[in-house]
Order: structure tokens, then sequence, then C-alpha cells
């Protein structure tokens, strides 16, 4: 990891904040994307750089933008001289019940979860095969166990999963591309899941009978990055089980 340039998206706040710590303390150097949560992105910043004199750049962007996404990849490029590694973790995550879909809750919904993780990919490419580096799409177990009330979401990540596999596919044997799928890790910040007897049900069918930790997705960021030079293709469910029990 020492002296990798990864760009993370989403990474100012919750999962893609860990993500960014865990990275940062393993010597990574990262371009941190945000698109509103300015004070967070820069506190993030300013952490890691007493650490590490320059060692983190901001990159703020709206992904349903996609002309600016190449942008990113350039800021990144510019500050640390390559780009060894994407992480598409940014998602918007809101229920659409049939009968209630929206055009606008389509693009936003599709637009972060599977339209941007392409176009950003396909901007990262020619940078990615010249370090030989790879792509980590943050999917969700709910890609292949749909979630209720949450049509548009479900059919995004699962289009994700589908877009991870295929880039293996196109992008090999330069770039390595994968998947990670979180199960119960930290509760969304609105609906349904504010009510304990929702938080129990869901932990009482998963294996390991709790929730996980950022960390937990943060390390199996690090593994695919750093240690798996022969794993493409592949999405590894980070859930304490709660796949194996649905």
């Amino acid at each position: 990891m020492q002296g990798k340039a990864i760009l993370i998206t989403g990474g100012a706040k919750r999962v893609g904040a860990a993500t960014c710590r865990w990275l940062h303390a393993r010597g990574a150097n990262l371009a941190v994307h945000y698109r509103a949560s300015v004070e967070e992105a820069q506190a993030l910043q300013a952490e890691f750089n007493r650490i590490r004199p320059g060692s983190v750049a901001l990159v703020q962007a709206d992904l349903l933008d996609i002309a600016r996404l190449p942008h990113l990849i350039d800021e990144t490029v510019q500050r640390f001289g390559k780009l060894d590694a994407l992480v598409n973790n940014a998602s918007s995550f809101f229920p659409t019940p049939v009968g209630k879909i929206t055009e606008k809750a389509w693009d936003n919904l599709i637009g972060s979860n599977l339209k941007a993780p392409l176009f950003l990919s396909q901007a990262a490419a020619p940078q990615l095969r010249k370090q030989h580096g790879c792509i980590v799409n943050i999917i969700d177990i709910h890609a292949e166990w749909p979630l209720k009330r949450y049509v548009v979401y479900n059919s995004a990540k699962g289009g994700l999963a589908s877009l991870t596999r295929s880039l293996a596919l196109e992008l090999a044997p330069e770039i390595r591309v994968n998947g990670i799928s979180p199960g119960p890790i930290l509760w969304p910040e609105n609906g349904e899941w504010k009510e304990e007897a929702a938080r129990r049900h869901i932990i009482d069918r998963t294996l390991l009978k709790r929730t996980g930790e950022p960390d937990d997705i943060a390390r199996t960021v690090s593994f695919l990055i750093a240690e798996a030079p022969y794993i493409t293709g592949q999405i590894i469910a980070v859930d304490g089980g709660r796949s194996v029990n649905l």
C-alpha cells in the first residue's frame, strides 16, 4: 500500500471515511472525493496531512455530472503523478416502492450507484493500466437478495455487480476489478432502520448475531488493492453471514 495513489468516491463520511483512514494508515496517498460534505472532507484532509504532509487531496464533484468525472482522474494524477486504484464507494439510498417511482429517483439512484462508477472507471482505465492497478466497487448484498420497497436501488446495485464482472473481463489483464457487498455495517441515516425492532430483526438473521464495523469493509478494500494480485471479477460479501440466512 505504501505510496499508492488511490481515488475514493464518497470518502468524507461513514464507511468511506473509515476506508480512507485505513488506507492512509498503511501508507497510501488519497484523493478523497466529496459532493456536499465539505466540512467533513476538510477535517479528514487536515487530520491526515498532519500525519503525512501532502498525502491527501480533496476532489469535489456531483457524480451525476458525467462530464466532470474525467477531471477527478486528472486532478488525482496531477497531485500524485499516477493512479493505482479507484474505489467506487459513493452511493445514494432511499425507498422507491412500485407506484411511487419517479424519473428523478431513477436518475439519482441509477446515476450514483451504476452510471457514475461506469464512467469514472472508463476515465480511470488509461491511468490504471499504466500501474497494473485495480478498481473496487462497493455493492450491497441486496444486489442479489432484493430489499422490499427499494426497487430502483436494488436494480442499480445489481447492475453494479454485473458491471464489476464485465469490467474485469474488459480490462484484464492489466487491471483487476472486484466488488464488496456489505451487509449490516452502519444503519442508514433515515428510514425504518431507526426502529430498534427493525434493527433487531436484521441482526437476529445474521449468523454472527451482530452488526459489522466500517473497518470490516476498509480491511477488505485494502486486501483487494494490495494483497490479492490473482483475484479479479469477484464480489466478496462482508455481511456476517446475513446473505446465507435471508
